[in-house]
């Protein structure tokens, strides 16, 4: 499924680094609905000027019943990172929220969760498979990420199969573009004279995919979507830090200066043999992708 047109869409965290651009992206082509809290004016006009209609929502309380419930498609962008370990709002805006927008988009032909491979157990260099052990491997940044991600796709499988819902979970591997993602922020840091961390276990390897790979592949997800849940990683072809930010030394003069701590985020890599199955490979190779990204921002 190359594209979606003429269908009605609701687009949670349109407002996000990823769910921005899906949303502006499908709304060219689609009736499509956005629902976050909206603390950002000038975002949510954006939204709205490229034909999102936008609705407040707080997930952590997630009152859906003032929303249509006839959405032919659902993409979950909505996350609540909870860096300050609130974990009673953050199981709920992450966990309840899905099953309750579920319950309520029960008509839905597709329904497509952005998780993350934050969901998996650190295994350094080991390209990680969906099914490998999962763990708790986002705690050093963020206290009740990791944890809150798995709950929330056992919550979308469940849902899914309580419902009759088709559904994709997605485990999302270092999202970035020309103003969004970890590269992004790594470019920021260099151009203030700061040291990147970086974890001890080095290289420190990741999966990096950009954003125009994110969204056209958002409805080969949605098709793919089955009942019990599809679960398949999400990700591009594999780079390290020390890499990507040593290409953005490289083309714009500054340095790349490290410094190891454990608090930082390890190696998370992936194995992609299912997503190529499913819905083929990114495109957007990691250099292409940064060499655009230093040239939107020099």
């Amino acid at each position: 499924m190359d594209t979606i047109t003429g269908a009605k869409i609701l687009v949670t965290g349109p407002n996000s680094s990823v769910g921005l651009p899906v949303a502006l992206d499908l709304a060219t082509r689609n009736e499509v609905w956005g629902v976050a809290r909206f603390g950002n004016a000038d975002l949510r006009a954006r939204l709205e000027a490229g034909g999102v209609h936008c609705e407040t929502v707080d997930f952590a309380t997630a009152d859906f019943t003032g929303l249509p419930d006839d959405f032919d498609y659902v993409c979950n962008f909505a996350v609540a990172r909870g860096g300050d370990g609130d974990w009673d709002r953050d199981l709920a805006a992450n966990g309840e929220a899905v099953g309750l927008l579920l319950a309520r988009c029960r008509r839905a032909t597709a329904f497509l969760h952005c998780s993350s491979t934050a969901v998996y157990q650190p295994a350094g260099a080991h390209p990680l498979a969906e099914t490998d052990s999962l763990g708790d491997n986002h705690r050093a940044m963020f206290a009740t990420y990791s944890i809150a991600k798995i709950a929330s796709e056992v919550v979308a499988r469940t849902a899914c199969r309580q419902f009759g819902v088709p559904t994709t979970v997605a485990r999302l591997n270092v999202p970035y573009g020309d103003h969004l993602g970890w590269p992004w922020f790594h470019l920021k840091m260099m151009e203030a004279g700061l040291a990147i961390p970086v974890h001890p276990d080095r290289p420190n390897r990741f999966n990096p995919i950009h954003a125009d790979d994110i969204v056209r592949q958002v409805p080969w997800l949605l098709a793919a979507a089955s009942v019990p849940a599809t679960v398949v990683n999400w990700a591009g072809g594999p780079a390290t830090v020390e890499e990507w930010c040593g290409l953005i030394a490289e083309l714009t003069g500054l340095e790349a200066r490290f410094e190891e701590t454990e608090r930082t985020i390890g190696s998370v890599t992936t194995d992609n043999t299912r997503m190529h199955a499913l819905v083929g490979p990114a495109e957007v190779d990691w250099r292409t992708g940064i060499t655009r990204m230093v040239a939107a921002n020099r």
